[in-house]
């Protein structure tokens, strides 16, 4: 398989745009989206969300990116919680299907035939969501109850269905489930349980399906996930990451690998440097350079071959 070079979906909300303006305008937008209207037709949301989304979309595009994720301004729980919020006053934690909508994706597919013009070809796309693993912690906890869990999968698997597109403008080409607790925090389930649960949530076609991680200490209880076809974890962050997983390990489970080369955890970065007696860190001083990424990049690949995706 071909290494191609992709992004995740958090991206920074223009200075100029007001948080709760936007997260406004996002929560419009999406009902507007659930009951069939035209969101951008609001000048509102037009303005605050549907155009921010658009103009971020753009700036992604501009890197030359092979895949491009979608972007993320609004809280990446509350993408997915909000409407496990909405099911949970019905008495159920599986969300509608027409409420299992990104409202990000929504919009690139309905500006796709100009973005595809702009770039000159179809584009291909990531979305990404946090996982059910994730969900659950965050409103449940470690205690495990099956049948809730197995609701998350369901909710997930929706979400996951309903953002992919494949039309002549924009083909998504990666559906990312997000676990960034797997490993640090985990639910008290057996193995079993939390692959039944993966297996659920990833039980859709029609894109790459790919589990992403931020410790790679329990990767190998998901290599047995029939319906994951790619395992990812972050290196640029977790170097000792990349110890816990070795090309046999992926050979004998025929699963690919997805590795993060360049650090996005921007807090810890800032945290660094001011113990390293830098309170205020310039862009160039906040973003690694290009030598940095391309010797972890040669790291992974020398390891995992065409292993790596």
């Amino acid at each position: 398989m071909e290494t191609l070079v992709d992004d995740i979906g958090s991206f920074p909300l223009p200075v100029e745009v007001n948080r709760d303006t936007y997260n406004r305008a996002y929560q419009l937008a999406r009902e507007a989206m659930i009951n069939g209207q035209d969101a951008s037709a609001d000048p509102f949301i037009r303005e605050n969300f549907y155009n921010v989304t658009i103009n971020s979309f753009k700036k992604k595009i501009d890197t030359g990116l092979d895949v491009i994720n979608s972007p993320w301004h609004y809280d990446g729980i509350r993408q997915v919680s909000d409407a496990i919020h909405k099911a949970m006053e019905k008495g159920t934690f599986i969300v509608d299907e027409k409420d299992a909508l990104l409202p990000e994706v929504a919009v690139i597919k309905a500006e796709a035939k100009n973005l595809s013009e702009e770039l000159g070809r179809t584009i291909s796309l990531r979305a990404c969501m946090f996982g059910p693993m994730e969900h659950y912690l965050q409103e449940i906890g470690t205690i495990p109850y099956k049948d809730v869990l197995e609701g998350f999968a369901e909710t997930i698997r929706r979400f996951a269905k309903n953002s992919i597109i494949n039309t002549k403008y924009v083909k998504t080409e990666v559906i990312s489930i997000d676990e960034p607790s797997f490993g640090f925090l985990n639910i008290a389930a057996e193995n079993d349980v939390l692959r039944e649960v993966l297996e659920k949530a990833c039980d859709f076609q029609g894109a790459v399906r790919q589990i992403h991680l931020h410790s790679t200490s329990r990767l190998p209880d998901l290599l047995q996930v029939e319906n994951i076809d790619v395992v990812s974890f972050e290196y640029g962050a977790s170097p000792k990451n990349i110890e816990n997983v070795s090309l046999k390990m992926l050979a004998d489970a025929d699963k690919q690998i997805r590795v993060g080369v360049s650090r996005t955890d921007i807090g810890s970065i800032m945290a660094e440097l001011n113990d390293r007696g830098v309170p205020k860190p310039t862009i160039e001083q906040l973003v690694e350079s290009a030598e940095v990424i391309k010797r972890r990049y040669i790291s992974a690949k020398t390891k995992y071959g065409d292993r790596m995706t």
